[in-house]
């Protein structure tokens, strides 16, 4: 039992996946609080048989992954102040073995490390391309990076310095998170050891078009927060997002027929190749193929996603969340 961390989980209605989070954390640590966001199962119950303390959010408020996760830090550093670092999990992921030791490890080993993530698994990217997709998502390198995704263990007097994750956020919270940690003069640190195992469930087309739409609600939030400041955060997604969704297509509306109008197709198939040829190299074949496709296919949801935020914020209406699964 590692004594120096405190895990925070977060969840509604995760069933099974919930429960094997729960023994995972568990087997590595004593101090768990788990946060529930309205379940209707019985997640609650399967929470305090595994000796979580439980948070209930008050499901009047809008709710936010970073406004659970932030409950769940304070509800932590309440019960136990001492503890120096906290690991985020959400309840559709499993701890890997090893895995809180050797993050503690790299913690004293690189004290300017504000964060350390490790690898991240889809464990069932067999059974549908979009599960693939998460899959290759996850697969980062490691070394000194800009952000990483919701689980990851960070310095508690740290992420307390910060006032943790900006609730507002209905996605994206976490590179914001990482930006602000940056600024501290700290890193995000991804190490070479596989960390938890995601499960993802995506098994309907309509489900990974949510998602997209999700990411790019989060790219126009965080250029929003952000993009005026000297990293330019999300910048580079938003303007690519207009160019391939709606920019070009738009164009090629108005010529329609026009001689010209073939080359502007040809852009599409050629960015695919561009990325198919530039991205992971060690994937077979058809993943990368797959992954180039359905990459520029992303921009049209992603798209959507930043016109969705834009109309919210004209018409001063709170974006709600955008849910996949």
């Amino acid at each position: 039992m590692n004594l120096e961390t405190g895990i925070v989980i977060i969840g509604r209605n995760e069933g099974e996946r919930l429960i094997r989070a729960l023994d995972s954390a568990a087997r590595f640590c004593s101090k768990v609080v788990y946060v529930d966001s309205g379940s209707s199962d019985n997640s609650i119950a399967e929470a305090k048989i595994r000796n979580a303390v439980v948070v209930e959010l008050d499901m009047k408020r809008p709710f936010t992954a970073a406004r659970a996760r932030n409950a769940g830090f304070r509800k932590l550093r309440s019960l136990f102040p001492e503890t120096a670092f906290v690991q985020f999990l959400d309840g559709d992921c499993e701890f890997m073995d090893g895995w809180i030791d050797k993050a503690v490890h790299a913690m004293e080993t690189y004290p300017e490390a504000g964060i350390v993530c490790g690898r991240l698994k889809e464990r069932h990217p067999e059974r549908s391309v979009y599960n693939m997709l998460c899959d290759i998502e996850w697969d980062g390198v490691s070394g000194i990076v800009d952000e990483c995704g919701g689980i990851f263990m960070i310095r508690s007097d740290l992420f307390e310095k910060l006032n943790g994750f900006r609730e507002s956020l209905i996605a994206g919270e976490e590179p914001e998170l990482c930006l602000r940690v940056r600024r501290e003069g700290c890193s995000v640190r991804r190490i070479d050891h596989d960390m938890a195992w995601h499960d993802a469930n995506m098994l309907l087309f309509s489900q990974w078009w949510k998602r997209a739409l999700r990411a790019g609600h989060a790219y126009a939030e965080g250029a929003k927060v952000h993009g005026d400041s000297s990293e330019k955060h999300w910048v580079k997604e938003t303007r690519s997002n207009w160019l391939w969704g709606l920019a070009l297509p738009s164009i090629m509306i108005v010529a329609l027929f026009k001689p010209f109008t073939i080359f502007l197709i040809l852009a599409y198939p050629l960015q695919m190749a561009r990325i198919r040829r530039n991205a992971h190299p060690e994937r077979k074949a058809r993943e990368r193929t797959l992954y180039a496709v359905f990459c520029v296919l992303s921009k049209f949801p992603q798209m959507l996603g930043q016109m969705k935020f834009m109309l919210n914020s004209l018409s001063g209406k709170a974006s709600g969340l955008i849910e996949y699964k």
